[in-house]
């Protein structure tokens, strides 16, 4: 993919879109280690740390569902700004308070705002890409997020520092910057959104006023509880690999410096995954490769507690970056093409729900575990996640398939959706001209 493969007629608004992400992913990932350290500037304990941190996610499962029955019925747009708002707000709020209390309730408005954003933001994909397009189009906007987290902890920890005392400012400086950063997303968040709300292939909802559709209904729709668990899988590897790679190479010693290298590369090679996101769903199909990316990660997660020199680390760490790609805008997919039509904010928001859930129960489980069995422990664990994520993947299966944009490939249908007609059904017209009566 290029700027200017993204910027020719009719998809300029990705290119845009993910630009704008980008931009706000870079923010929070900026943001998060910054408020850890201006929280321990501040006097907290590693207890409070956990705490602060766990208000980032907890919020948001308050109104995820909510928001996503919104925009069903609604725009996309006002939540992008509205995120964008709050997470700009929260940075800069967080940076400026002065009291731990203060600091835990600015993280949940900024952990708010990202979930405003990206409801909105997936809405809006899944909305103007047609089928054929869905799997390329959300590897894409992915991009944003996976460049906001290769360079938003790395611009923090160049602007943060413990010497002579001056964590305190350096870190409110950084929550300052990021917030700044964040308001950035504003100059390419324009006319992203169509104001006919057109769906893929480009007609309306035909069922966009029906009632809504019940949560438990879309959970228990074929392909969808498949995508949670994935992405959340997915996530709660990335995230639990940020926290302990580092413990694995104080074990080891492994200067902090080249662990940071190694989940920069890692990041890289998450990018690389969506760059060549639409050549290997032609190759393998969807369904092969959300569950074989998902093992092959498992398995990978799981060899990184062996004692192998640091050369074997960076390419098991790359190797795992990559296969971790393919699960995030593929269970996207997924999740939009199982809900019903009326219902994919919804369900897209119930994903992000099990994404948020992810981030607090798998630190805490993690470190618990860690405590019980040692620092190797996590990461089994994780690639015991990732080894069902893959078992559910196969098992949800392929049902009809569609073309993949720009080839031949084929790409999975939800089993769960109603068959187009067969060609025995055709008009009376279709079975003169072969020669039969009506």
């Amino acid at each position: 993919m290029t700027a200017n493969e993204l910027a020719r007629p009719g998809r300029s608004w990705l290119l845009r879109l993910v630009i704008t992400f980008s931009f706000a992913q870079g923010a929070v990932s900026m943001a998060r280690p910054a408020v850890s350290y201006r929280a321990l500037a501040l006097g907290a304990d590693q207890r409070a740390v956990g705490v602060i941190t766990g208000v980032y996610a907890l919020l948001p499962l308050l109104v995820a569902v909510p928001l996503g029955r919104r925009t069903d019925h609604g725009r996309c747009a006002p939540l992008l700004v509205a995120g964008v708002a709050l997470i700009s707000g929260g940075c800069a709020l967080s940076g400026l308070a002065g009291s731990l209390p203060a600091m835990a309730a600015w993280s949940g408005v900024m952990g708010l705002g990202h979930l405003c954003f990206v409801i909105g933001a997936q809405s809006i994909v899944a909305r103007r890409s047609a089928p054929d397009e869905r799997d390329r189009n959300f590897g894409h906007f992915t991009i944003g997020a996976s460049l906001g987290q290769l360079i938003g902890p790395a611009a923090a920890g160049a602007l943060i520092s413990a010497h002579g005392g001056r964590m305190a400012s350096t870190s409110a400086t950084a929550l300052l910057v990021s917030g700044a950063v964040a308001a950035f997303s504003y100059a390419s968040l324009w006319r992203l959104e169509q104001r006919g709300r057109p769906v893929a292939g480009g007609a309306r909802e035909r069922d966009a006023a029906g009632p809504p559709v019940p949560v438990r209904a879309i959970l228990r729709t074929r392909g969808v509880p498949a995508g949670i668990f994935t992405s959340l899988a997915v996530l709660s590897a990335t995230d639990i690999l940020t926290a302990y790679l580092p413990v694995i190479g104080e074990d080891r010693g492994i200067a902090p410096g080249v662990i940071g290298l190694l989940l920069s590369l890692r990041a890289a090679a998450t990018v690389a995954c969506r760059l060549v996101m639409t050549p290997m769903i032609r190759w393998l199909g969807r369904t092969a490769l959300l569950a074989g990316s998902c093992v092959l990660a498992g398995v990978l997660c799981g060899a990184l507690v062996l004692p192998v020199p640091v050369g074997a680390l960076a390419g098991m760490l790359t190797g795992l970056g990559f296969c971790l790609g393919v699960g995030q805008p593929l269970s996207m997919t997924t999740v939009v093409q199982a809900a019903p039509d009326r219902a994919r904010s919804t369900a897209l928001a119930l994903r992000l729900t099990g994404n948020r859930l992810g981030q607090v129960a798998a630190p805490a489980g993690a470190g618990l575990l860690a405590g019980l069995a040692g620092t190797a422990a996590p990461f089994v664990l994780l690639g015991g996640l990732l080894l069902v994520s893959g078992g559910l993947a196969a098992r949800t299966g392929e049902g009809c398939s569609v073309p993949v944009a720009g080839g031949g490939g084929r790409k999975a249908v939800p089993r769960g959706r109603k068959q187009p007609e067969r060609d025995h059904k055709r008009p009376p017209r279709d079975r003169k001209q072969t020669g039969r009566e009506p």
